[in-house]
């Protein structure tokens, strides 16, 4: 497969780095002159792409409303094995052992505990903590069944990357992980601490992993070699070779959902979409589908959202 094939021309980024909806602006002399504060680009993810096409209310009120969810432990659990296998890979070649992965499990949650408060809600009592815990920790022991982490030597963990679409949204997103082996091949891994998906219901991953892959490869200039999902419920890592004709697709897809999403955030018109999905839902309390009325929506809010003014 070919890998030198030039992606569409992007406006030229250098000298300019967002920082928390900052612009960082260089001297002439590469000194930071000044930081220019700006507001944040709306933009789109591969969660919040995939959260419009299961419903758009659902985007309506993640994105636009920024209603509160409850957390899930389930959720929670995720958050913390990532931050495990990121931190696994400061210790040297040599030492990155099943144990000392399991010895950072503690102090890994209450890193998290302390940046998200609301965590510390979801246990009761100690023990159901523990079994908690305990689960996290088989996450991660099965981490170790699939790669050996001292064979490699990651360019990036947890790497916050975007392109600007000319004339569509500002894609962004977070990589768990990029390696380079010494040809240069490029390789974007994802962890997913839940099980693989049934045949025929993978899309959305799929999606998600061309999408960083055409942010990659429109940013880099050079197409990556393989997309990995690893999924630690059941111990499947899935790999695929894009193709120029695939990511370039998938940049279609999200030009066409944000191309609905500006109709959307225009007419006022953020239909709900009733699925099975629903049952995971936090807000059916205020979903039509439910007998719930939703709130008022705040026209400024949605420019910022989606960068479209409501008609009025």
């Amino acid at each position: 497969m070919q890998h030198s094939v030039t992606p569409p021309a992007l406006p030229s980024a250098v000298g300019t780095a967002p920082v928390d909806g900052q612009a960082v602006v260089p001297a002439a002399d590469g000194v930071v002159a000044e930081v220019i504060r700006s507001p944040r680009r709306p933009g789109l993810s591969p969660s919040r792409a995939n959260d419009f096409m299961q419903c758009p209310l659902l985007f309506r009120f993640r994105v636009v409303d920024k209603l509160p969810e409850p957390p899930s432990s389930a959720a929670a659990r995720g958050t913390l094995v990532h931050s495990v296998l990121e931190r696994l890979y400061d210790a040297p070649l040599g030492e990155r052992t099943v144990e000392l992965a399991q010895g950072m499990i503690p102090g890994e949650w209450d890193r998290l505990r302390e940046a998200s408060p609301e965590y510390a809600e979801l246990f009761t009592d100690a023990a159901a903590l523990d079994t908690w815990l305990d689960s996290a920790g088989r996450l991660v022991s099965t981490y170790f069944t699939l790669e050996d982490p001292n064979r490699l030597e990651p360019e990036s963990r947890e790497m916050f990357v975007e392109s600007q679409l000319d004339g569509g949204p500002l894609m962004r997103g977070i990589v768990d992980r990029v390696d380079v082996a010494p040809n240069g091949a490029v390789r974007v891994v994802d962890y997913k601490s839940g099980k693989s998906p049934r045949p025929g219901y993978e899309s959305s991953a799929v999606f998600q992993m061309r999408f960083y892959g055409l942010v990659l490869w429109r940013e880099r200039g050079e197409m990556p070699k393989m997309l990995q999902l690893v999924y630690l419920g059941d111990g499947q890592v899935l790999r695929s070779e894009p193709t120029e004709r695939e990511l370039l697709a998938t940049e279609q897809k999200v030009r066409t959902i944000w191309s609905s999403i500006e109709t959307a955030a225009t007419t006022g018109t953020w239909a709900p979409r009733r699925s099975k999905l629903c049952g995971w839902c936090a807000h059916q309390s205020i979903c039509p589908e439910f007998g719930g009325t939703p709130p008022e929506i705040d026209p400024d809010a949605v420019e910022r959202a989606t960068g479209v003014r409501p008609a009025a």
